[in-house]
């Protein structure tokens, strides 16, 4: 079974989501500067997390039904961060607290493996994401986000799409088109 599908379902099973939180399009969970060490649940709509340098906005990540998303590395390190956390439509997250998910975390091995797993994951992730950013066309960019996430194109606007696959919403327009 997929870790994070097993541990959403102990979390569910053990009640142990702290509240919900209802986010209208455009709003935000997250701001720049602030500390947010909380994971959450989508359980409908679809969310980004962004960074924003003096020029532009650079997507760094989406979240969708059934997807966990969180402020990493304010998460682990319980200090502020440069990501915001903004709905793209209107979203339902659930929130689990730092504290309530490392107890659920360190209450068994399986847990914790489960845990370790989805962080090793996600290192993989976001290496295959940066040598793509680096060294891939477009078109492949494009093609193995396709492959690896066919929800995205269902979820998720293209101007949203393209800055996340680092090119222009015009060069996603003309390579879908081809």
């Amino acid at each position: 079974m997929n870790p994070i599908t097993n541990l959403i379902d102990k979390i569910n099973e053990q009640n142990l989501w702290d509240r919900e939180i209802a986010l209208e399009r455009n709003e935000y969970l997250k701001v720049k500067g602030s500390i947010d060490t909380n994971i959450y649940l989508v359980i409908n709509g679809s969310l980004r997390i962004f960074v924003i340098d003096e020029y532009e906005e650079h997507t760094i990540r989406f979240g969708y039904k059934d997807n966990l998303i969180a402020s990493l590395d304010s998460f682990l390190n319980e200090k502020p961060s440069d990501f915001y956390i903004q709905a793209l439509k209107k979203t339902t997250v659930k929130v689990i607290t730092k504290k309530d998910y490392e107890s659920f975390i360190e209450s068994s091995i399986e847990n914790k493996n489960s845990w370790i797993s989805i962080l090793e994951n996600f290192v993989l992730q976001q290496m295959e994401r940066e040598r793509d950013i680096l060294t891939s066309s477009p078109v492949e960019r494009y093609q193995r986000v396709l492959k690896r996430s066919p929800q995205l194109f269902q979820e998720i606007p293209n101007k949203y799409i393209a800055s996340y696959l680092r090119m222009t919403p015009e060069t996603l327009s003309r390579i879908k088109k081809s």
